[in-house]
């Protein structure tokens, strides 16, 4: 696979931290761009979402918020991971029913997750072909696609090899 298809990578020499930095730094800038509020709240769940590549779901969120001191509800935090979804900053993840954070928020991608059922990490990459293929089929039934997500579940090179 070309490497610059690969939106967040597996293991490696992947540097998290960077990555993290980076994201949040882009969500801010995106927000901005669109003129979208990121309250405290916001960033807060951004950030518990972003500590990992591994998708994280709504009440591990909540526990998250609490422990860092926060009382919120259980809708205050959805409504803030609804904002962020809306705001392409996260993705849901349908099949696991959790979120993870999107790398390219200002960009235009149809997503391709690989989620290893061992580490549990996902890998976001774009395919273009794998995009292209959706499109062409879509438009053979005439029918406009709005929100093309793949999700493959598997495992990833690093857990096959401490597998073996």
């Amino acid at each position: 696979m070309d490497k610059s298809n690969v939106i967040s990578p597996f293991h490696g020499d992947h540097d998290h931290s960077h990555c993290q930095a980076q994201a949040i730094e882009s969500a801010i800038e995106e927000c901005n761009r669109k003129g979208l509020r990121l309250t405290k709240l916001r960033q807060q769940v951004l950030e518990i979402i972003w500590t990992s590549h591994c998708p994280i779901g709504a009440y591990d969120v909540l526990q998250k918020l609490q422990e860092a001191g926060h009382k919120p509800a259980p809708p205050t935090a959805y409504r803030a991971l609804d904002f962020l979804v809306s705001a392409s900053l996260i993705h849901r993840i349908e099949s696991l029913n959790a979120y993870i954070g999107c790398p390219s928020p200002g960009g235009q991608h149809q997503c391709q997750f690989y989620i290893c059922s061992e580490c549990h990490t996902v890998a976001e990459t774009n395919n273009v072909n794998v995009s292209e293929a959706l499109q062409t089929a879509a438009d053979e039934i005439g029918f406009h696609s709005t929100a093309p997500v793949i999700e493959i579940h598997g495992v990833c090179k690093d857990c096959q090899n401490t597998s073996d």
